[in-house]
């Protein structure tokens, strides 16, 4: 199945934040995601059934690029901070609706 690959508003503000070594990784992990968006480990979320989070190390912090796949989209939800755990990402995902 062909995927296409969307992105919120807010993902689009925290990656201009970011230098370019990391937008490459980021790049290549979403090529990833959009080869096999069942790879990384799932999310239990009351919201969506199918959201993932990929590992990631910007700046020294634990970050989880956060996507939820509503068929036939792939949306990359945000970035978010690991030490927050997890706490803003239902507000992240109630903009999806």
């Amino acid at each position: 199945m062909s995927y296409t690959i969307k992105s919120t508003e807010i993902f689009k503000e925290q990656l201009k934040d970011i230098d370019k070594k990391t937008k490459e990784i980021i790049k290549d992990k979403i090529k990833l995601i959009k080869e096999n968006p069942y790879r990384y480990k799932k999310i239990h979320s009351l919201l969506f059934s199918k959201v993932f989070r990929v590992r990631l190390n910007i700046r020294k912090k634990e970050t989880r690029l956060i996507y939820a796949v509503l068929d036939p989209n792939i949306i990359l939800v945000c970035l978010l901070e690991r030490k927050r755990d997890y706490k803003d990402l239902k507000k992240y995902l109630e903009k999806l609706k």
